[in-house]
């Protein structure tokens, strides 16, 4: 039931609430004047559909935003759906709950997408779409007699919904998916489910023919393998014979190239030994005669280091005595005798103090400055003298440090150093520039390990000269063969085991999982057998209902029809094959509805609507909107429809207690005037939009 429409600035509407109660409402007021754009404001509230030509017309001119919001009951529950649009077309939705005292959202907006849509949640709640809506209860203007201008089919869809029996496609649906989820865990489970039950039983027959192929097979590879493992023991035993010899040959070749290695090694070592004999014969020889000018030197250059100090002491000497004269010089200058005095004490002199004549201290000072450049011509002498003695003492020190580094203290021992590697040279002539197997005789000169190896040598070459490796080499090659033939038979044999053992055990899996699918198909059976009779629109079930649906349609409807006065006594509606068809009767003869004129025509329609009626009471949805419904009814007619919604709004489900609620939209204003109906609202139109004023 709709408790309250809210409206602003949508279509006509500025800002405008309408309050419903149970029973009968009529909107009045001339055309144009808004009462049908309430009905667009209930479908764009609900689903987002209207009958204008596009979304940005209803959205009132000169604003730029619009909404509409329809509050209504469904059962015990309470719901609110709001829609706004602006005026570029962008949309925004909210589908609330009530709950308690707060208002909780159950769905926003059309992101379908993402699985999420508004309009679905609203048909779920309401149990009808828009378009079986606007047929069962939304009947615009001109629209009333759409119900009998419906094809049959979609008639047949009306009823379906009206009664529930659409409900069993979702319920056939969940059937589907229920088998679908349980052929899924049966899949999961055993791989296979019901409709692959032949084809298990031929891969059972199939494996069972492979293991009769096999088994010959299996047995000819045994007996194979039998005679190549008696081949390959005959082998192993020729072989072990030998085998000790082959070891020694293998030792034989070890010692050879263990006795030319050390050989190599050998004149390495000494090669190695020579030449570091010779850089320190290199390096120290001279060292002595070097070593004995140290003290000589010493001396030399401690009497240069005195020069070079006496020279220096000297020239600071001169330097501080020339500093001493010009500043001697400089009070010459001002002393001067005036008239043979003294320009200090004013006494008779006939002539001043030399340290105090200008030119001898000038005179002094050049002779000073002379002595200073030779002085300082020696030291530079000594200087490089000391340098050249510096130099030489390093050398000395230099060589000492070799004498020391390789620990040489005298000159005989160079000499014994010389006579070493004289030794040494001899000695390594004596061995082979290229060492190799065939020179083993003189390697053995070498010292007594070379001796000790070349003698295990001799001893291995006498233990192995009868043995031919070549003949030896054929018999492994032989086991070698065979080895690889039972190698490749024991491959052979595995792979027919294994083959063998995975169709046994193949068919021991099938046979079990073919046991448990038997259990399936018929449990599987029997619920297919419950969706074709329980819950398909076609099963014995709908068809029952929608006869008994029809049945009391078509009575409700020709009882709604005598109180509307028509020469139309009864109709009946019946159900042929996908359709159901509606037939009219008079008292003698059936009636064409093509026959009948427009105003029988509506008669029958508003009967048919409100028969449905009964049913709606006891559905999700108790109401009914007609819009103009006394177009084309004459008088008395107009009359028998409002006697008929009073009665209506009256009859409620005698289980349930709920009442059917019918709101009217007509400009006839004045047949309502002596009827029941309380509630009657006024639409005028204004320049601010659309006035509804309660009567």
């Amino acid at each position: 039931m709709i408790k309250t429409i809210e409206i602003g600035d949508f279509l006509s509407h500025s800002d405008t609430k309408l309050n419903f109660d149970n029973g009968v409402t009529v909107f009045v007021g001339h055309n144009g004047a808004g009462k049908s754009s309430v009905i667009d404001a209930i479908t764009f509230a609900l689903f987002g559909q209207h009958t204008r030509k596009s979304n940005k017309g209803l959205v009132r001119r000169g604003q730029t935003q619009g909404f509409a919001s329809i509050t209504f009951t469904v059962g015990d529950g309470e719901f609110r759906a709001t829609r706004k649009i602006d005026t570029k077309g962008t949309l925004s939705s909210q589908f609330l709950e009530r709950k308690s005292e707060d208002w909780v959202p159950i769905a926003e907006g059309e992101r379908k997408q993402f699985g999420e849509s508004m309009t679905k949640k609203i048909e779920s709640v309401i149990g009808l779409d828009f378009e079986k809506l606007k047929i069962a209860s939304i009947v615009q203007q001109g629209e009333l007699n759409s119900i009998i201008k419906a094809k049959p089919k979609e008639f047949k869809e009306l009823i379906n919904a009206i009664i529930g029996i659409d409900k069993l496609d979702i319920s056939s649906e969940f059937m589907k998916e229920i088998l679908k989820n349980f052929r899924d865990t049966i899949r999961a489970e055993f791989t296979y489910d019901d409709t692959q039950i032949d084809f298990l039983k031929n891969e059972i027959e199939q494996s069972k023919r492979e293991i009769e192929k096999n088994i010959p097979l299996h047995k000819n590879i045994i007996a194979e393998k039998e005679k190549i493992q008696n081949d390959i023991t005959e082998l192993k035993k020729r072989i072990e014979i030998d085998s000790p010899k082959v070891d020694k040959i293998h030792q034989l070749d070890l010692r050879k190239d263990e006795l030319i290695k050390y050989a190599k090694d050998a004149i390495l070592s000494i090669q190695k030994e020579i030449t570091q004999k010779e850089r320190k014969i290199n390096e120290c020889e001279g060292c002595f005669e070097i070593i004995n000018k140290k003290n000589d030197l010493e001396n030399l250059l401690k009497t240069i280091e005195e020069s070079i100090d006496d020279s220096l002491k000297k020239i600071e000497g001169l330097k501080l005595k020339i500093a001493s004269l010009n500043e001697q010089e400089s009070i010459a200058k001002k002393l001067h005798l005036d008239d043979g005095r003294c320009p200090v004490c004013d006494s008779k002199v006939d002539h001043l103090n030399p340290l105090f004549q200008e030119e001898h201290l000038r005179e002094e000072i050049t002779r000073m400055k002379s002595e200073i450049i030779k002085l300082e011509k020696d030291h530079a002498v000594y200087s490089t003298k000391k340098n050249e003695f510096t130099k030489k003492i390093q050398q000395i020190r230099d060589a000492e440090t070799i004498l020391r580094t390789h620990s040489i203290s005298s000159i005989q021992e160079i000499n014994q150093l010389k006579q070493e590697v004289q030794n040494k040279r001899s000695d390594i002539q004596k061995i082979p520039l290229t060492v190799n197997s065939s020179q083993l005789v003189e390697i053995a000169s070498i010292d007594s390990h070379s001796k000790q190896l070349y003698e295990k040598i001799h001893q291995l070459e006498e233990q192995t000269k009868d043995f031919d490796f070549e003949s030896f080499k054929n018999l492994k090659n032989s086991l070698a063969g065979k080895e690889r033939e039972g190698s490749s038979l024991d491959q052979r044999l595995g792979a027919i085991q294994e083959k063998i053992r995975n169709d046994q055990e193949r068919i021991a899996k099938t046979e079990s999982v073919l046991k448990e699918l038997n259990v399936v198909k018929q449990y599987i059976e029997n619920l297919v057998n419950i969706q074709d009779n329980v819950f398909s629109r076609d099963g014995p079930v709908a068809t029952s209902l929608r006869s008994w649906a029809l049945d009391t349609i078509s009575l409700k409807a020709s009882e709604y029809l005598s109180m509307l006065n028509t020469k139309i006594q009864r109709i009946e509606l019946s159900e042929k094959a996908r359709d159901v068809s509606i037939v009219c009767y008079s008292k003698t003869t059936s009636l064409d509805l093509e026959s009948l004129s427009g105003g029988e025509q509506v008669s029958i329609a508003l009967a048919l609507r409100l028969g449905m009626t009964q049913l709606l009471g006891a559905s999700n949805l108790n109401f009914i909107i007609l819009d103009e419904p006394t177009m084309h009814l004459d008088e008395e007619r107009r009359r028998s429809l409002v006697k008929v919604l009073a009665q209506l709004s009256e009859l409620g489900n005698l289980q349930e207690k709920r009442s059917m609620q019918f709101i009217i939209i007509t400009h006839d204003a004045e047949i309502f005037q002596d009827s029941a109906v309380e509630q009657i609202f006024r639409f005028e139109s204004s320049n601010s939009g659309t006035v509804v004023t309660a009567l």
